[in-house]
């Protein structure tokens, strides 16, 4: 009966939903699992930022209290500044301000297309395979990476020669 009562409580702390990072994340899983489910947070990002923080990843987000939220949505806004270290962000040396970064989210995203789109405007050969849709880091395009239907024998033109 003790036990039942304990479990009971439990679930009360238990918050359903915790608001991080633009993100709702469900308060049942463990802190560093839920972490690494947002865009741009992997599971070794996922831990570091659960040390800088002080905290136990093993820890169930719904359970966290507000004063906890707040410094992982500090970590997790700017991962260098509180200890993470540079070869972790996602974003080194950043194109327009030379700052190494870390993007969650849309942002990735967005950042991708105008890295795209700028290497097409300059015409480097990167840009150039990529707006001919072939491949970009050294593929081989002799034998695989072919797009449309792939060309065969028609199956009348096999039944004509059998029944012959």
């Amino acid at each position: 009966m003790a036990e039942e009562e304990s479990q009971e409580d439990s679930q009360e702390d238990l918050k359903g939903i915790v608001r991080l990072a633009g993100r709702d994340l469900q308060g049942t899983r463990r802190l560093q699992a839920a972490l690494s489910n947002l865009k741009g947070i992997g599971a070794s990002m996922a831990k570091a930022i659960v040390h800088a923080a002080g905290m136990n990843g093993t820890l169930k987000v719904g359970r966290l209290n507000d004063d906890q939220v707040e410094k992982l949505e500090k970590v997790i806004e700017e991962p260098l500044s509180h200890g993470v270290p540079k070869h972790m962000v996602n974003r080194r040396k950043d194109y327009e301000t030379g700052e190494d970064l870390h993007l969650l989210g849309g942002d990735i995203e967005m950042a991708e297309r105008n890295d795209i789109s700028r290497e097409k405007d300059i015409r480097s050969r990167r840009g150039i395979r990529h707006r001919r849709g072939l491949p970009v880091r050294g593929q081989r395009t002799r034998s695989t990476g072919r797009k449309g239907m792939t060309v065969g024998v028609e199956r009348e033109k096999l039944k004509e020669k059998s029944e012959e």
